[in-house]
C-alpha cells in the first residue's frame, strides 16, 4: 500500500497550498513506478542547506534534496522494486521561484514536489537533455488532475 506524508520543520504549515496525496501517487502510476512510501519534509532555507552540506557537501542553497531509502531499509515492503524517499524542500525557495518565475505559490509547490519525486524514480537533472526532459515531466504532472 502506497502512503504519502507530509511534515512540516522549522516552518508553518501550508497545508492549503499541498497537492491531495492521490496527485502524488497519480504522478508515481503515471510513471509506471511503484510507490512504497514518500515523505515530503517542508522547511526552511537554513534546515535545508544544513541537510545539504552535511550529506552532499555542497553549501548553497536549493529547493529540494531527495534521498532514497534502500530497500533492506523498509522491511514492510516485500517488492524489491517500490520506492521509498524523503523529499526536503524549502518553502522559503519556493516562494522566491514563484516571484522569480511568475507563478502562483501552489503551482511552485507542485513543481518543486513533482522534481524532487522524478529524482526518487531515477530521473537526473545533470546535463540540457536531461534538464528538458524532467521539466517536460514537471509541467505534464502539474496539470494532472488526483481524481
Amino acid at each position: 500500500m502506497s502512503q504519502v506524508n507530509y511534515f512540516f520543520e522549522d516552518v508553518k504549515s501550508c497545508s492549503e497550498h499541498l497537492p491531495s496525496k492521490l496527485w502524488v501517487k497519480r504522478c508515481f502510476e503515471k510513471e509506471a513506478q511503484i510507490l512504497g512510501c514518500i515523505n515530503f519534509i517542508f522547511c526552511s532555507d537554513i534546515y535545508l542547506q544544513k541537510i545539504n552540506k552535511k550529506y552532499l557537501h555542497k553549501s548553497y542553497l536549493t529547493d529540494v534534496i531527495s534521498f532514497k531509502h534502500s530497500i533492506s531499509d523498509m522491511k514492510k515492503s516485500k517488492k524489491s522494486d517500490d520506492i521509498f524517499g524523503d523529499v526536503f524542500i524549502s518553502l522559503e525557495r519556493v516562494d522566491d521561484n514563484k516571484s522569480r518565475y511568475k507563478t502562483i505559490f501552489a503551482e511552485e509547490l507542485k513543481r518543486v514536489m513533482i522534481h524532487g519525486s522524478l529524482h526518487l524514480m531515477g530521473y537526473n537533472d545533470s546535463t540540457k537533455k536531461e534538464k528538458e526532459i524532467m521539466t517536460e515531466k514537471e509541467n505534464t504532472y502539474i496539470n494532472l488532475k488526483s481524481f
